[in-house]
């Protein structure tokens, strides 16, 4: 408890072995050997025993440095950086749900993570003054930011700061984050006031506007969304250019993900009317926390899939006590050891992850035209 909870306690990175980081490279482990012997990459840490191992930022300038060697060679480019390429717009993906418990931020920072370790550069902005997605990033939100530090400095109506001012480097290289807190709700209790003022850029052109501001610097901006529909998320959905909505398959949260859908249209359809631009490259709904094996959730699965069609996810998130219980010391299963857990209940929670991910991935080099 103490080591997690330390006063000055960071969160570090695990390494990654040379299996593992062959993977995410995208090629053969016998090939990053031949890479190292060829010294054609940087060289990094070696054990004793001559095992190398991999900090996330040793796999990124591997990255780089077969990125340049390629474009040297008039080789094509972008297999070891798939981010954006000139006139490619900046990605903003928002998880969001009218419902708690629906696994949003599980979701939103494992896709942000997944992103980050396949080379794209993330920016992860939490807008939930419950401040989850922060606390995951090792912050003490009601601590670390009490009064000023997250979002919302950028975000407020009086003497805004430049968003640059608020995001932090994580221990994810590649990954940063624009932390939240519960000052968060100010914006929710000022904004009318500023209607009334005429205040601009009016609340629901905030987010991208903000995000303007940093927007040659990431391929992809992560939300993860409050569970309301406040002028915060409205703000959100106007700047994103993608949307998952998570739903766990139980009559509860479907019945309640309907009254939230209809709510978000309506609400939609009056800032479109004032102006906001609503065009989404994709909307997906994201099966969460599925079981496959429990009868009532294959129906109400194959429902949601009878009445949205492609617009529910291929993949599905799997229920796993792997992502539970490493929630416990606030990992992710990206970040914790294989060894700490059974494998096959370590390895089906893995895979479950990157299938969804990958999808996700895929739908963004879709919305850039690949």
């Amino acid at each position: 408890m103490l080591k997690v909870y330390a006063p000055d306690a960071s969160k570090i990175l695990r390494r990654f072995s040379a299996g593992e980081t062959a993977e995410l490279l995208g090629i053969s482990a016998s090939h990053l050997r031949k890479l190292h012997f060829e010294e054609r990459i940087p060289e990094v840490e070696t054990s004793a025993g001559g095992r190398r191992s991999y900090a996330l930022a040793d796999i990124n300038a591997i990255r780089d440095a077969l990125e340049t060697a390629a474009r040297a060679a008039g080789k094509p480019t972008g297999q070891f950086r798939p981010g954006r390429r000139p006139g490619d717009p900046l990605q903003v993906l928002s998880f969001l749900n009218f419902k708690g418990g629906s696994g949003k931020t599980t979701s939103s920072i494992h896709v942000a993570q997944r992103l980050a370790l396949k080379g794209y550069r993330v920016l992860a902005v939490d807008i939930d003054p419950q401040a989850s997605l922060t606390t995951l990033f090792g912050y003490r939100p009601e601590y670390d930011f009490l009064d000023s530090g997250t979002i919302y400095d950028a975000l407020r109506y009086d003497e805004p700061v430049p968003i640059a001012q608020v995001i932090r480097k994580t221990y994810f290289d590649g990954l940063d984050l624009a932390p939240g807190g519960l000052i968060l709700q100010e914006f929710e209790h000022e904004t009318p006031q500023a209607l009334i003022a005429q205040v601009t850029p009016p609340f629901f052109a905030r987010m991208a506007a903000v995000l303007a501001e940093v927007e040659a610097e990431y391929d992809v901006v992560v939300i993860d969304c409050p569970p309301q529909l406040g002028y915060m998320t409205m703000s959100a959905l106007c700047a994103s250019t993608g949307v998952l909505v998570t739903v766990v398959p139980n009559m509860l949260d479907i019945a309640s993900m309907s009254q939230f859908l209809q709510m978000t249209s309506s609400l939609l359809e009056v800032v479109s009317g004032a102006g906001a631009s609503m065009e989404f490259d994709f909307l997906r709904f994201l099966i969460n926390r599925y079981e496959p094996h429990d009868g009532p959730q294959q129906q109400m699965v194959a429902f949601l899939r009878q009445l949205f069609g492609d617009e529910v996810m291929v993949t599905t998130m799997l229920k796993s006590t792997a992502i539970s219980d490493a929630g416990l010391t606030q990992q992710t299963l990206y970040e914790i050891e294989r060894a700490q857990f059974h494998r096959t209940t370590y390895d089906r929670a893995v895979e479950s992850l990157n299938l969804v991910n990958d999808e996700v991935e895929s739908l963004i080099a879709k919305a850039w035209g690949r």
